[in-house]
């Protein structure tokens, strides 16, 4: 008997999943202000979200009717290390962010998530959580000026 959700079907299901909630959030976004770009209402945000979360499950049910995938599927075993790492990495930004500040925060969080792919290596990880820490300077502390200090100390 063939299988009903293989790797192709879970692709158009999940295209379409993503259509109709980005659908959803598009139409209830427009029950509010939308605004313009230079001067944004509380419905722009849901609205354009919407719209690129509708756009992304055209887009997968377009790759998966190209990938044109036959045959069986083999389950793979969950991916424990990097769920863990992923968890952990999560708390790690909430204390670090709170106790050391928005730099501490910001590398922890990639080098830990980083560290639960199997194929990096601790120098990729750090090489990585360095350039974000960079880019989290530039965007949020220095043009958003968001209200995070880069380092605080208890």
């Amino acid at each position: 008997m063939p299988k009903l959700v293989n790797k192709s079907n879970r692709d158009y299901f999940g295209g379409a999943l993503m259509i109709i909630i980005g659908g959803a959030a598009a139409i209830q976004g427009r029950s509010y202000q939308i605004g313009s770009l230079s001067r944004m209402g509380p419905g722009f945000f849901p609205v354009a979200l919407g719209v690129i979360l509708a756009l992304a499950g055209v887009a997968i049910i377009i790759t998966a009717r190209l990938s044109g995938h036959e045959g069986e599927d083999k389950d793979l075993p969950p991916e424990w290390r990097g769920w863990f790492c992923i968890c952990a990495s999560i708390v790690a930004f909430v204390v670090l962010g709170k106790y050391g500040g928005l730099l501490p925060a910001s590398f922890a969080i990639v080098f830990i998530s980083a560290l639960g792919d199997r194929n990096n290596t601790l120098f990729g990880a750090a090489a990585l959580a360095a350039a974000i820490c960079i880019i989290c300077v530039v965007v949020f502390w220095w043009a958003l000026q968001v209200q995070f200090p880069l380092f605080t100390w208890g």
